[in-house]
């Protein structure tokens, strides 16, 4: 590997004060900012390259190195030692806890008069340089997935009305085989946003453990520098899958240079080729982009061996985590704050919460067919969910002691209690249940304070106030 330039500046300088101007090597040394046993170094390799000072015109950095240090300069393969297969060391790197000397270990037990670790390092840093750009990243078989919407999008014409709907166009790039997935949608929207993880996944058939997204507005809710706010939903996709969001910073693409990669290959490979089409719905429009992507992760490397799927399906696919035993279930999050009635209001519909709770804030989470209701991290109710309007869903078990006993108190219960007592009381009792315009009772009120006797010597009032203990209400 050659010399970086200023290590070879350095080396003029120590030249030039050493047999230009006459200075001693601790001289030198001190001047220069390195050890006397390096300029002595220097010096005698000039000896024995002939030089002095002034050095030969011409002399570049490179030519100067070559005569200095003619072993590192002919490090190139010696045809009488095997080569190692680059490409495999290149791939091989990319499974978790793979390092060079490993294999450079067992290319040693292959090939015992092979290249030593440095020479063998050197070599392959050299072979690398010459990969793309995009290659050229390291990341661990199954660890990242690169996600984002493209801005292009792309039209889906309705037969029907002749309305115009611009299909969206979700792109997923492993990491490490730059395996691709793409899939369109109606737009951006969260459910959409989500949909798209998880037909990803199947389409893998398995998890990766980190997702690295844009920030845009369905994946992350406050875009941060050092800690971004994840959606809550995209969070409990994460979980439900054991992956882990690492959002991109703001204006750095290179955060996700595979995905805005893959994202260039969709629209060149893909959507490019499908910009004479006209299609009906979004069923026939996925059918050619899954025809065209097929046929994408199907064409070979420039300069590596195979193609994105057969490193995805030798590399990456064994290392993905599994899939979990139940599909994620799309719920979405709000905040809400029990009022009086101790019911929450979702789209026009009240679900009871424990009368308890009233006044505190809490969060509902909903789903296709369910409605929780969660208090400090704990789920205090849980509903099947109403499309009815204006209705409203209670758990009997939500509301206070005294709501439970006025509701249960019938006309029905009223003759039951009243017969207790014998058959004229009953009698008496059914006859002011039938004197009455409606048979149900009035809510119960707050407890007045009772009325004081009137000052004259009528002595103590009598006591009309009945046992509680004894009423059916």
């Amino acid at each position: 590997m050659p010399r970086p330039r200023s290590a070879m500046r350095k080396i003029r300088e120590v030249l030039r004060l050493s047999l230009g101007a006459g200075l001693s090597r601790r001289q030198v040394g001190a001047a220069v900012g390195l050890p006397y046993t390096t300029v002595a170094d220097h010096l005698g390799r000039a000896r024995a390259a002939g030089l002095g000072w002034p050095l030969p015109a011409g002399l570049d950095d490179a030519a100067l190195e070559a005569r200095l240090f003619p072993s590192a300069a002919g490090a190139a393969p010696r045809p009488g030692r095997p080569l190692p297969d680059w490409a495999a060391v290149h791939r091989e790197l990319r499974r978790k806890g793979m390092t060079l000397q490993l294999l450079w270990l067992e290319y040693r037990e292959r090939h015992p008069d092979g290249y030593q670790y440095t020479q063998f390092c050197d070599l392959y840093r050299r072979w690398q340089r010459r990969l793309d750009v995009v290659l050229r990243q390291e990341h661990r078989a199954g660890e990242t997935l690169f996600v984002d919407f493209p801005g292009q999008t792309v039209p889906v014409v309705d037969p029907a009305t002749g309305g115009v709907l611009q299909a969206e166009i979700f792109v997923a790039v492993l990491g490490a085989s730059n395996y691709t997935y793409a899939e369109a949608f109606p737009s951006q929207a969260l459910p959409h946003w989500i949909a798209g993880h998880v037909h990803a996944f199947e389409a893998y058939r398995g998890c990766p453990r980190l997702l690295v997204c844009d920030n845009l507005r369905a994946g992350v809710t406050r875009a941060h520098r050092y800690a971004p706010e994840v959606n809550r939903t995209y969070q409990e996709l994460a979980a439900h899958y054991g992956c882990a969001v690492l959002p991109a910073r703001p204006f750095k693409p290179r955060d996700k240079a595979k995905v805005e990669a893959g994202v260039l290959l969709v629209e060149r490979w893909i959507l490019a080729r499908l910009r004479q089409r006209t299609f009906a719905s979004l069923a026939e429009l996925n059918a050619a982009i899954r025809e065209l992507l097929d046929a994408l992760n199907a064409r070979p490397f420039k300069r590596l061996p195979g193609s994105r799927r057969s490193l995805f399906e030798a590399l990456e696919r064994p290392a993905l985590r599994p899939l979990p035993a139940h599909r994620f279930e799309f719920a979405t999050w709000q905040l809400a704050t029990v009022p009086p009635d101790y019911h929450v209001a979702v789209d026009r519909h009240w679900y009871s919460v424990p009368h308890r709770l009233v006044g505190q804030r809490g969060e509902v989470r909903l789903t296709a067919t369910t409605v929780e209701v969660f208090c400090q991290g704990q789920r205090v109710a849980s509903h099947p969910r109403s499309d009815r309007p204006g209705g409203q869903t209670t758990d009997p078990a939500h509301r206070p002691e005294a709501h439970r006993r006025h509701l249960e108190c019938t006309p029905d219960q009223l003759l039951r209690w009243a017969a207790q007592t014998g058959p004229a009381t009953a009698a008496v009792v059914a006859g002011l249940l039938r004197a009455r315009p409606h048979p149900a009772p009035r809510p119960p009120e707050r407890a007045r304070r009772p009325l004081l006797p009137l000052t004259g010597g009528l002595g103590s009032p009598p006591t009309t106030r009945q046992d509680e203990r004894t009423s059916p209400c």
